[in-house]
């Protein structure tokens, strides 16, 4: 079961919600239902789940509704209708009371304009939300403490924020929802105000964090390549509705309409796109099984000059051409013994653009491997290239040492 779960969640700002609705249904612009209704449809029908340790991006253009949206988690803003589960209690159907206790248990909210107070010290600062659940001095100390150490910032405690860079600042916001060890971080725009420079190292410590903390995080931004940068999952929203949820690759490679492929054109591809999404089916030889007679037989069918070789585990074993099965063939060798083992070997995971140099250097297709270190593809100049010129179709190259699939 999903710890935040959103269902049918609506937002109508105005008084002539029904009728907004109705012309939401019909398919009428939000300026259209602004001018002959005075209402502002700010979320529409909006449905998700987040998962333990994801980070939940939604992004959109301003007026998307990504902010009203954040809101809505946490009942900053009212809904119109549907409904937000966190386990399995509805937010939207709380009492002032237990939104409350939501909000300083369970979620907390890290603003972009850091919401730090100039009279406290850093230590002071990552204590208040624990001060203020009435958690003891030697406890919330502690708790602060190991907030801060976590974000690299203990050995500032002591002083005030106007003490600090704007990032060290944000560091701070994020050290205390982090102290309050709340289930759920909500982030509004939380590093937009910063300088490119800063901003980078902000998404780097927050994956950084997120490594040891594992908290639900739900990140709004306005920002592309930051969702792509840091999102498990990104939902991009347009007029208060969500065009699509995916991972940055599905969005990329599998746009749902027209909105979603004109906002993600200029993406720079490399910096996303993994070697799993550009990778061929690898032909092989089983060492085990398999003699010189069936590897020649294999490479002039595929009409390739070169195979790789696995055991029946699909452990790499090296790479083996077809002048090498020939020599196999002729003396009366096994396979293992004329292979090159020097076969460059890449994660799944890694990006085109640092697989680049590698395939450019290299006289062979890089093996493709999963988290257990099995071949489960290869890929080739022709794919590499194609997915940095953004031409993904047939551009695969047949090269004499390639393997083509």
């Amino acid at each position: 079961m999903s710890r935040v779960r959103v269902r049918n969640l609506t937002k109508v700002f105005g008084k002539r919600t029904q009728q907004a609705l109705e012309m939401v249904k019909e398919g009428k612009s939000k300026q259209e239902i602004l001018e002959q209704t005075g209402a502002t449809v700010g979320v529409h029908n909006v449905s998700f789940d987040v998962e333990d340790g994801e980070i939940f991006v939604i992004m959109g253009l301003s007026g998307s509704g990504k902010s009203t949206l954040v809101r809505l988690i946490n009942r900053l803003i009212e809904p119109t209708s549907g409904s937000v589960y966190i386990n399995e209690d509805d937010v939207s159907k709380m009492s002032k009371d237990e939104l409350r206790q939501v909000r300083r248990t369970k979620v907390n909210m890290v603003f972009q304009n850091f919401g730090l107070f100039p009279k406290r010290t850093v230590l002071e600062n990552a204590e208040y939300g624990l001060e203020i659940r009435g958690v003891g001095k030697k406890e919330r100390q502690q708790k602060a403490e190991q907030a801060l150490d976590n974000s690299g910032l203990l050995s500032y405690k002591d002083q005030y924020p106007e003490q600090l860079s704007g990032g060290m600042q944000q560091r701070v916001g994020l050290a205390r929802a982090l102290a309050n060890d709340s289930e759920i971080l909500l982030m509004d725009e939380a590093f937009s105000a910063l300088d490119p420079l800063i901003r980078r190292d902000m998404q780097d410590d927050l994956l950084e964090l997120q490594e040891k903390v594992q908290k639900i995080i739900i990140f709004i931004t306005h920002d592309l390549n930051e969702a792509l940068r840091i999102g498990n999952r990104i939902a991009l929203m347009r007029d208060g509705k969500i065009m699509q949820i995916g991972t940055g690759e599905e969005i990329l490679t599998n746009p749902a309409n027209d909105f979603v492929r004109e906002f993600t054109e200029d993406v720079d591809r490399s910096k996303v796109l993994t070697a799993e999404n550009i990778m061929e089916p690898a032909l092989t030889i089983n060492v085990e099984t398999e003699g010189p007679n069936v590897a020649l037989q294999r490479m002039r069918k595929e009409e390739v000059s070169m195979l790789l070789a696995v055991d029946r585990k699909r452990d790499l074993k090296g790479s083996l051409t077809a002048e090498s099965a020939l020599d196999a063939r002729k003396n009366e060798k096994k396979i293992t013994e004329v292979l090159d083992k020097n076969v460059q070997k890449i994660s799944k995971d890694a990006l085109v653009t640092d697989i680049f140099d590698l395939i450019y250097n290299s006289p062979t297709p890089l093996a493709v491997m999963n988290e257990n270190d099995r071949l489960i593809g290869v890929v080739v100049r022709g794919s590499v290239i194609g997915a940095m010129t953004d031409k993904t179709e047939g551009t695969a190259e047949k090269e004499g040492v390639n393997i083509d699939a």
